[in-house]
């Protein structure tokens, strides 16, 4: 008789890691083993939920179904017996959580010893990604995003705010001028940033006073991921509009990419943690949204609306302070 249990976690890790051999060595399980569990899952059910080739797996129709239901009964599990594990409500247990790749490396990863020495018990799965997550479908804890978020499913916590700089590489202002209103650029080049998710191109946005103005402008190169987008930016290849991260101040710092338009706020990009509404609080979620909240409240704090035109030193030591103690 299968292992019900038992096999939605050898599925839902096969998934997640994309191989047989992959997900036996996260369960340490030879690759034999993770192979009948899966062929007896698919016997009980009666349905086929992987199509397996030489090269990749992938879900069927019905194996997609399942991996969002099989992922959300197994957190409800592993809720439950860390809820019985310590009644007492120290934190403890597994957490999935994933952040936008900058922040991740430059923010959160760096400081998480500071968690571990706080919460023993607790342990971290870090994703960082600037794809778009669905929190729910795929088992996450927490997320962390850029932008605005209306889900009622989904307890919102705001982090703090990003002042976002128009800006281009010196040597793209060289070639193409510097544009001093927005009548400007319609001669200039943008680097553009599209969704990961639908492709939609996302507009620069332009505040002066109560006046408010989205361009779309003609590119060369559009991107879909952040690093991407800054490198192109300092590559030269046209007007970027970037959240001010680590790296954008240490390239504004450093003359690599110059402010441009200092007139028209860029505006900010909010950051949010989002986690699903559950009918009971848990230590370890309580421990790692504060502790968290803290971590960016810190890195945040001081940050201005938007940037001028002069250099910006005196943000940059917002940026250089070490991690949350």
């Amino acid at each position: 008789m299968i292992d019900r249990f038992q096999g939605m976690e050898v599925f839902t890790r096969v998934v997640e890691l994309g191989s047989f051999s992959r997900a036996g060595l996260a369960l340490r399980m030879p690759k034999a083993r993770v192979s009948v569990v899966i062929q007896a899952l698919e016997a009980h059910l009666g349905v086929r939920l992987l199509h397996r080739t030489t090269r990749r797996l992938s879900l069927t129709d019905e194996g997609a179904l399942y991996h969002q239901r099989a992922l959300a009964m197994l957190g409800q599990m592993r809720e439950l017996e860390d809820a019985l594990h310590d009644p007492a409500g120290a934190p403890c247990g597994r957490l999935r959580v994933d952040v936008p790749a900058a922040f991740g490396r430059q923010v959160v990863a760096p400081a998480l010893p500071d968690f571990f020495r706080r919460y023993p018990e607790v342990v971290v799965e870090l994703g960082s990604s600037d794809r778009p997550v669905d929190l729910l479908a795929e088992g996450y804890d927490f997320v962390v995003r850029g932008g605005e978020v209306h889900d009622e499913r989904l307890v919102v916590c705001p982090l703090g705010r990003l002042p976002v700089v128009t800006c281009a590489a010196p040597a793209y202002l060289d070639e193409h001028g510097t544009p001093h209103g927005l009548d400007d650029l319609a001669q200039h080049r943008f680097v553009n940033f599209y969704s990961p998710r639908d492709g939609h191109l996302f507009p620069f946005d332009f505040h002066r006073g109560g006046e408010h103005q989205q361009l779309h402008g003609a590119h060369r190169v559009a991107c879909n991921d952040a690093d991407t987008y800054i490198a192109a930016g300092v590559a030269g290849l046209g007007l970027v509009q970037l959240p001010c991260t680590r790296a954008v101040i240490d390239h504004l710092a450093h003359g690599r990419l110059v402010p441009v338009l200092a007139d028209w706020s860029a505006g900010g990009l909010p950051l949010t943690l989002l986690q699903a509404r559950r009918p009971y609080p848990m230590a370890k979620l309580r421990a790692f949204s504060d502790w968290l909240v803290a971590l960016f409240q810190r890195e945040f704090d001081g940050l201005p609306s938007h940037l001028d035109s002069g250099l910006p030193s005196p943000w940059l030591a917002i940026f250089e302070r070490p991690p949350l103690r």
